[in-house]
């Protein structure tokens, strides 16, 4: 089986899932995979000395970077994030900006974006962080495509991905990419993840994404929508419920929870299909139906707009074989 040598940075204030997150998916595929050699991995600090991380945890790496780069450079080289980006050691910088550029495949976990956009990496590419420091990243680093909604983006040999579990999610694709989809399934499931999601999911859910409205009857709305997307949730027929004129209740319901009414119930629906298909057997035609789209077609569309790909498509690739909704 080829090897895929991982070398994993780290420096003080690095946030410890950032780290241990995909070491975990990556040291879990080499045994899923029959084959301990798979991905050898290494940590390293500048001095080979250990590091505190942000939560007080001490870790001590296996080297130090020059070091683990003496032989050669690594297939993958992963840099965590933390607190420990905001004012980074310049030979940190330094020292991405010389050897990252080396490795097959460069991936940032949350904030290790920062890292690699101030040595100069990210430039002319498609990145995305932490949803807390995308404006940031963007503002200081004006050369770099910053998406701030998906929990990863791969471009070419660069992925980046948000905050600390979608780290994750980014080693699972990487896996799946290298051996398999059979054995990224066995590391979810041992790592209890629900299998995994993809690249282009939002950083929140629609719930999550929108805030939540102050007005006690916008608020109830906000969750009877979650719970009935099905319904007619024009947005008449939403403003009656709400008892508000359909003028007022759009505005009053995008002034509160910061996204217009439409898009809000678009996201939910989609949500809540892309969980039936992810969750349980029911055929295409029933999850279109319950989950508000009408037709397969006009889910279809829905997919393809929202995920660049159909539904059948993404239940072939994130459907759990345990039916867990009845």
């Amino acid at each position: 089986m080829t090897q895929r040598p991982v070398l994993v940075v780290l420096f003080d204030d690095v946030q410890s899932l950032d780290v241990t997150g995909p070491v975990e998916v990556f040291a879990g595929a080499a045994r899923a995979a029959g084959d301990p050699s798979a991905y050898p991995i290494r940590t390293a600090s500048l001095d080979g000395g250990p590091v505190r991380t942000h939560s007080g945890l001490r870790l001590l790496p296996d080297t130090g970077l020059d070091a683990a780069v003496a032989d050669g450079p690594p297939h993958t080289l992963v840099v965590p994030g933390g607190e420990g980006t905001r004012a980074p050691d310049p030979a940190l910088i330094d020292w991405l900006r010389t050897h990252a550029p080396r490795a097959e495949r460069l991936v940032s976990v949350c904030t290790g974006a920062l890292l690699l956009a101030e040595a100069g990496l990210l430039d002319g590419h498609r990145a995305t962080t932490h949803w807390i420091a995308c404006d940031h990243l963007a503002r200081r680093y004006p050369g770099v495509d910053v998406d701030p909604d998906p929990i990863f983006v791969r471009d070419g040999r660069l992925s980046t991905s948000a905050g600390v579990t979608a780290g994750i999610d980014l080693a699972l694709a990487l896996v799946e990419e290298d051996l398999g989809r059979d054995v990224a399934l066995t590391v979810a499931r041992h790592l209890v993840v629900f299998l995994r999601r993809p690249g282009n999911q939002a950083q929140f859910s629609a719930q999550l994404s929108a805030q939540t409205a102050r007005r006690e009857p916008l608020r109830d709305l906000q969750q009877w929508i979650s719970e009935h997307p099905g319904e007619d949730l024009s947005v008449e027929a939403l403003a009656a419920r709400a008892r508000l004129s359909p003028r007022h209740f759009a505005r009053a319901f995008h002034a509160e929870t910061g996204t217009p009414p439409g898009r809000y119930v678009d996201r939910v629906r989609l949500e809540h299909a892309r969980r039936l298909l992810e969750e349980t057997s029911r055929g295409v035609e029933e999850v279109a139906r319950t989950s508000g789209y009408g037709t397969p077609e006009a889910m279809r569309r829905a997919f393809l707009k929202a995920l660049g790909t159909g539904p059948a498509e993404y239940r072939r690739r994130f459907h759990s074989p345990v039916d867990r909704l009845h």
